[in-house]
């Protein structure tokens, strides 16, 4: 058994491919309540799935009982699994007191997990007056070094954005080597590398750091990380749904009579036709929404080029913020290799899909967008209350690590802890 920790865990799409490719966790440590709700379904779903108990999940997903009842059906250990609080320095203590209860004796072999990106990232540093200096968010490197200090795991998994390569401090010293620097007098290594998830399986555009560390002084330690070249396209993970219109569809599930499609299979979105489908709800949209998106068709279907928001017609505008996301309205076009990167903002910035058949002048749902972050379709996300939140659905699924690519990663570090743990 590898027992694994997950903090700064978001919606636990890093955490989901840890536990598909067979690592138990132990806790999962997030400040976001809506987030924390979703873990600890998801923690529901894998509990009542190992038993074969998922009639009673899919129950919950339909809407024909309420979260409270569905967590009934589970142990509170469970449940508990996930702890809502902010990691500071005042929390700490606090955490370490419930994650050493939770493994009641036993080593913690990894951990995993990736700060907030907003102080790193090029588009957070550009929408900021400071530039993001002074941000208590550039320093929670600091505390995450506090959980290897404590624990001191085999090995460590810490993703965030491109832009943690070039982001500096106010002595313009850069944050990433700040880190290295401190988690190697913690008797850390490590090594990183740039991952595009399009090259393993996912079908989106999207660039994360993967940054691992481990214990001891062994150095080209990092891990052969298997691909997938697809001769897939983006219509393999959209085409399925049913075809609903701007503010159609709806947040509880209904089964899917239309057979999957091969990729879907492969990439564990759907298991099967009776999986029900959750959250394929489209954004009501303004007349001046729609008015863009045909304008945003259009030069896609001419150029294969982005619309420019700043050169919309004013009257088109609603953002005051026309220098940075001038590419705020894509085209997620059926017939690419790869959808543009779905981001947390997207609840704002509508998105177009193309069906192969017919139009869908609308945003696109939380529910697409999950499926391009390979997040399976059992997977639900949960709002503060129990009326389900469109934003609170995209926000979570926006920040979060495409599920294929963190499987990939969990595989490929197998390896290494059965290596050690025949050794021992």
């Amino acid at each position: 058994m590898i027992r694994f920790l997950d903090i700064f865990a978001g919606a636990g799409g890093l955490s989901e491919g840890f536990v598909r490719a067979g690592y138990t966790p132990v806790k999962h440590v997030e400040m976001d309540e809506a987030a924390c709700n979703t873990l600890r379904t998801r923690a529901a779903y894998h509990y009542l799935n190992d038993r074969g108990k998922t009639n009673i999940y899919n129950d919950y997903l339909r809407g024909n009982i309420d979260r409270g009842k569905l967590y009934s059906f589970v142990p509170k250990s469970v449940i508990d699994s996930v702890m809502q609080a902010e990691i500071s320095e005042e929390k700490i203590p606090s955490i370490f007191k419930s994650i050493d209860e939770a493994l009641n004796g036993h080593p913690l072999d990894l951990i995993v997990g990736g700060p907030p990106c907003q102080a790193y990232s090029l588009a957070g540093r550009s929408r900021s007056k400071t530039k993001m200096l002074g941000d208590k968010r550039n320093n929670l490197y600091i505390l995450y070094a506090k959980f290897l200090e404590h624990y001191k795991p085999k090995y460590f998994v810490f993703e965030n954005v491109l832009g943690l390569l070039s982001a500096k401090d106010e002595n313009g010293e850069l944050y990433l080597s700040k880190m290295r620097a401190l988690f190697k007098s913690l008797g850390y290594e490590t090594e990183y590398k740039i991952l595009k998830a399009s090259d393993y399986g996912v079908m989106q555009d999207r660039k994360r750091i993967i940054l691992i560390g481990k214990l001891g002084s062994e150095k080209d330690f990092y891990p052969n990380i298997e691909t997938a070249s697809t001769e897939y396209n983006v219509n393999s993970v959209l085409s399925d749904l049913p075809r609903i219109h701007a503010g159609e569809g709806s947040y509880y599930g209904v089964s899917e009579t239309t057979p999957p499609s091969t990729y879907l299979l492969e990439a564990k979105i759907r298991s099967s036709v009776e999986t029900p489908i959750t959250f394929h709800i489209a954004r009501p949209n303004k007349d001046y929404d729609l008015e863009i998106y045909h304008l945003a068709v259009e030069a896609w279907n001419k150029n294969k080029s982005r619309l420019d928001y700043s050169k919309l017609p004013d009257s088109l505008k609603k953002h005051k913020n026309t220098v940075s996301f001038r590419d705020r309205f894509k085209v997620v076009a059926g017939d690419l290799k790869c959808s543009q990167t779905v981001v947390a903002h997207i609840c704002k910035d509508g998105h177009y899909y193309i069906h192969p058949d017919i139009e869908q002048n609308r945003s696109l749902t939380p529910r697409e967008a999950a499926r391009l972050q390979t997040f399976p379709d059992d997977y639900y996300f949960e709002s503060v209350g129990e009326k389900p939140s469109r934003t609170a659905a995209f926000r979570q699924i926006g920040n979060a690590v495409p599920v294929l690519l963190a499987e990939r990663v969990a595989e490929a570090l197998k390896p290494y802890f059965e290596k050690e743990e025949a050794q021992d």
